[in-house]
């Protein structure tokens, strides 16, 4: 399989600030690969370095095996969707997709059609002669979307993409956009801060912090199997044990991270299977949450471990000692701490 992206010891400075630094990184032809990472990590600058909106401080970039840099963006065989989508208000919805077409001298008849069989493609074919004020984000973002692959381009960009919309509108949008990379088969790379964006819809994702990649893996590998604490405390929730604690309850003397969902709790005395770690911890406070319920509990050396349960289990008050307990395979052992 070709590479579409590769980043060969990237860096991008402003003054002191190392926004990108030393990144490398591969990405795949007909990929769905997600940048994740909190504000200021650099996910987005690199998603700028290949757009063409920034260029490397050093290092080298190539975008199908052509070298980019000093590449200007239009120039690039890619595009970009923005959160905000920046439609143009005075225009139709049809223009609006048109527009990279007529700007490349595209005669009218030909941009239209291929404007036309965009909007389809997005659900939106009958909506060509609207305002982009006379849409819900939803179908603005799919104009969004439609206004970038009508230029063909062999990679698309997305910023964010979905930031804006409601949370019913967002996972149905990310089913949308999972269906639609698969559909054209052309590779997508989207910057999110959201984990459960990235998990949902990447084939690989890239997890930042301060400028470098600090782990990439499919997103099973990602969530089961975080490198670091770092990795395990932003992607979902995790309990990120010291080694003094999992030494204590028979495992080795490692950083570790156990996922919430992964801990039985039992009340009162109870026989346990044999090959499980456990813990007697206190019930510290529970958050109902419809189907599931979270538990902060604390342990008699002070550690809190959080715990999700199904509500159907029962109520646990609060002060309530409990028995926490999980299969040796249940937590994942971290092989440094950062």
């Amino acid at each position: 399989m070709a590479t579409a992206v590769s980043f060969q010891n990237i860096s991008r400075h402003f003054g002191a600030v190392r926004a990108v630094d030393d990144v490398n990184l591969d990405i795949a032809e007909g990929e769905f690969f997600a940048m994740l990472g909190p504000s200021g990590s650099g996910k987005t600058t690199c998603l700028r370095l290949i757009a063409g909106f920034e260029q490397p401080t050093s290092g080298h970039m190539e975008i199908f095996g052509v070298t980019s840099e000093g590449v200007p963006p239009y120039q690039r065989n890619v595009n970009t969707v923005f959160q905000d989508y920046a439609l143009f208000p005075h225009m139709t919805v049809l223009d609006n997709v048109a527009y990279g077409l007529m700007v490349k001298g595209v005669d009218k008849t030909t941009r239209h059609r291929k404007a036309q069989e965009m909007l389809a493609l997005v659900a939106l074919g009958d909506f060509g002669s609207r305002r982009p004020s006379q849409l819900s984000g939803g179908q603005r973002q799919r104009v969004a979307l439609a206004r970038a692959l009508v230029n063909e381009p062999k990679v698309l960009l997305l910023d964010e993409p979905l930031g804006a919309l409601d949370l019913k509108l967002r996972e149905q949008m990310q089913v949308e956009l999972k269906a639609l990379q698969r559909n054209l088969g052309i590779t997508f790379v989207f910057v999110t801060h959201d984990q459960g964006e990235a998990l949902s819809m990447a084939d690989r994702v890239a997890i930042f912090n301060d400028g470098r990649i600090v782990q990439v893996g499919a997103p099973e590998d990602i969530y089961e199997r975080p490198t670091t604490k770092f990795v395990a405390d932003f992607v979902g929730s995790s309990n990120v044990l010291p080694p003094s604690f999992t030494k204590s309850v028979g495992g080795p003397e490692k950083w570790a991270s156990l996922r919430p969902e992964k801990i039985d709790v039992v009340k009162g005395k109870t026989v346990l299977p044999k090959d499980n770690h456990f813990t007697k911890a206190t019930i510290a406070t529970s958050h109902y949450q419809g189907s599931v319920t979270r538990l902060n509990t604390r342990t008699a050396k002070g550690e809190l471990i959080n715990v999700i349960v199904a509500s159907s289990d029962g109520k646990f008050a609060d002060g309530e000692t409990v028995t926490l307990h999980w299969p040796k395979d249940a937590w994942h052992i971290m092989a440094g701490e950062t």
